[in-house]
């Protein structure tokens, strides 16, 4: 494999969590970070502790959900960094969706998710791959909840969601392996340590399972690595008996 030094990674949907890991870790490799959010008020310390790190950084704001601006934003950042190698796509709304149990959902219940889930996804995908296709060369990586490959009928229509993004995400990389590029899912269950679910469920976190954020980003590294899977699942949970 060739040096990583000048790559540059793009984190859509940066946030303290697994965003800033994936940061910190792919720039330990010597890449160069665009970091990605709706709102500009912890950028400044975001790139200050990736500088401390000795890590490039420059920071952006886009609503990545909307097509318009998600092309304006990456015109910026290869205007400013160049040729982006990587993206990371996480989690684009922290805004609490209203969870319906799936036997009183309708239609409109199960859209909403995949509107803030799944839709902004494959608008990514669409606006990166084409140029990375004609490059030979990239990588896609999707954080995704583990109720899109475990029922878990707690989670009501927020699983579908999921379950969409994890196959979407799945029979893209099979489908691009030929061409160069690699696409692979982070399957999540439980909450991610200094992400702001986390803080908002603080005095649940113990109930509920936490992961480390360094420990999945460390993994998504061996898998640009090696590429020979496209999915890595970090549980918190018990498993079932």
């Amino acid at each position: 494999m060739t040096s990583s030094a000048g790559k540059v990674l793009v984190v859509l949907g940066a946030g303290p969590g697994l965003g800033m890991s994936m940061a910190h870790r792919f720039g330990e490799e010597g890449f160069r970070v665009a970091l990605v959010s709706r709102s500009d008020r912890r950028h400044e310390s975001y790139c200050a502790s990736l500088a401390t790190a000795g890590v490039d950084s420059r920071s952006y704001t886009a609503d990545v959900t909307d097509q318009g601006d998600l092309r304006r934003v990456l015109g910026e950042i290869e205007g400013d960094l160049g040729v982006f190698d990587t993206v990371y796509f996480g989690p684009v709304s922290t805004d609490p969706m209203t969870i319906v149990p799936l036997p009183e959902a309708g239609a409109d219940d199960v859209r909403a998710p995949m509107d803030r889930v799944f839709t902004p996804a494959v608008t990514v995908v669409r606006e990166v791959l084409p140029a990375m296709m004609e490059r030979r060369a990239g990588a896609l990586f999707f954080g995704g909840g583990l109720s899109g490959k475990v029922p878990m009928p707690m989670l009501g229509n927020l699983a579908p969601a999921s379950a969409a993004l994890r196959m979407y995400v799945l029979t893209l990389a099979e489908a691009v392996k030929e061409h160069g590029v690699y696409a692979g899912t982070l399957t999540i269950g439980g909450l991610i340590e200094r992400g702001d679910l986390y803080q908002a469920l603080a005095e649940q976190a113990a109930a509920i399972g936490t992961i480390d954020p360094d420990d999945i980003a460390a993994t998504a590294w061996e898998m640009y690595v090696q590429r020979d899977r496209a999915e890595a699942e970090f549980s918190a949970m018990a498993p079932a008996m």
